[in-house]
């Protein structure tokens, strides 16, 4: 599903994060069984599971996965996350719905998958992300997207927070 709540700006993209997140809650509903636990790829993921996890009142903690300790430019980054994993039920045969806010190029993804299954064999992961922009180096795909967005590789898209719980975009130039 491709929701649009973008727009340009004398060539600059828009984004109503806000709008969007009505739209991944509705999209989450959709995934979400009995049993399906929320998992947020630290940070933006975090906020985004944590948020939908108290929308859609659901008890108990939201897990949280880092992508820190497999992460193929370990070297380079080093431990540049803060959080660390924290799964607070058993990760064997679980239903599982990753959230994160921003799919790129899918690297993150396939780290935080990998440390996934350092906890476990789920029954089942999907994946739904706020926005699935462009530029993907490795075949994973969202099923489910708020937004679809094509940005150019010199751009960096990053979902903030504010103090309230509102969010918004940060599109830079790296």
């Amino acid at each position: 599903m491709t929701h649009s709540p973008a727009a340009t700006n004398e060539g600059s993209l828009l984004l109503d994060a806000e709008a969007l997140y009505t739209e991944l809650l509705r999209g989450v509903r959709a995934l979400s069984g009995p049993h399906t636990r929320l998992v947020g790829i630290a940070s933006g993921g975090v906020w985004l599971a944590q948020r939908l996890q108290a929308d859609l009142g659901l008890d108990g903690p939201v897990g949280v996965l880092s992508s820190a300790l497999h992460r193929d430019d370990f070297a380079q980054r080093g431990l540049a996350t803060s959080a660390q994993t924290q799964l607070a039920f058993d990760v064997n045969k679980a239903d599982i719905l990753l959230l994160d806010d921003v799919l790129h190029t899918g690297r993150t993804v396939r780290a935080v998958l990998n440390e996934l299954y350092d906890y476990g064999r789920p029954a089942r992961v999907r994946l739904a992300v706020l926005v699935e922009r462009s530029g993907r180096e490795l075949p994973i795909q969202a099923d489910f997207a708020a937004a679809k967005v094509a940005l150019p590789p010199t751009q960096s898209l990053a979902l903030a927070q504010t103090d309230s719980g509102s969010f918004h975009f940060h599109v830079q130039e790296v």
